[in-house]
C-alpha cells in the first residue's frame, strides 16, 4: 500500500465528487504507465476512450459503455499467453484500467504498482522496495494533477483537466 499516496489523496479530498475528473485523470496516468502489458484489444481501447472523455471528445456514454466492457474484460482476464510469466501483470494491467475508467484512482494506481513490480519478475512482489520507484511516481503526478486541476478550476466551469501524456516515462 502506498501510505504516502493515501495521505495525499485524503489531503486533496480527492473522492469529493468535484474531483471525478482529477480521479479519472490521475488513474489513467497510472494505467497509461504499464499500458506496455495490456495483452486484450479491449483494455487498450478502454484507456483511448477515457483519454477522449478528458480530452472533451468522448461523452458521458462513451466512458459508460467502456468502463462497463472494461469491468467484464477484466473480470474474464484468463492470464497471459506470454511464456515470460507475467500473466499477473497482465492481469493487474487490466485491473488498473478497469479501475481507472470506474473513477477508483487509488485502486487503479494499486494495481498499476503491482503489474510493474510483477513485470520485473514474481519474487519481487514481497520486496517492499521494488514498489518505491513507482509509489513516488505516483505521489508526485497526484501532486502535479492536483495543481492542474486547482487552476483549471479557478480558471472557471468550461476548463477541463488535461488528460495525462500518454507517453510512459516508465522503463523497465
Amino acid at each position: 500500500m502506498n501510505t504516502e499516496l493515501s495521505r495525499l489523496a485524503a489531503e486533496l479530498g480527492l473522492n469529493d465528487p468535484g474531483h471525478a475528473s482529477l480521479r479519472l485523470a490521475f488513474g489513467l496516468a497510472c494505467a497509461d504507465r504499464i499500458g506496455h502489458l495490456l495483452e486484450d484489444p479491449r483494455a487498450i481501447e478502454g484507456l483511448a476512450v477515457a483519454h477522449a472523455f478528458l480530452d472533451g471528445k468522448a461523452d458521458e456514454a462513451a466512458l459508460a459503455a467502456a468502463r462497463a466492457e472494461l469491468a467484464a474484460v477484466a473480470n474474464g482476464h484468463r492470464g497471459s499467453n506470454s511464456i515470460d510469466g507475467s500473466a499477473h501483470a497482465a492481469v493487474s494491467a487490466t485491473y488498473a484500467v478497469a479501475n481507472a475508467l470506474a473513477g477508483r484512482a487509488l485502486e487503479a494506481a494499486s494495481y498499476a504498482a503491482y503489474a510493474t513490480v510483477y513485470a520485473y519478475g514474481g519474487y519481487a512482489i514481497t520486496d517492499p522496495t521494488a514498489f518505491e520507484d513507482e509509489f513516488a511516481w505516483q505521489v508526485q503526478t497526484l501532486e502535479t494533477l492536483a495543481q492542474s486541476h486547482a487552476k483549471a478550476s479557478s480558471a472557471g466551469p468550461a476548463q477541463r483537466v488535461p488528460s495525462p501524456s500518454r507517453r510512459s516515462s516508465h522503463t523497465l
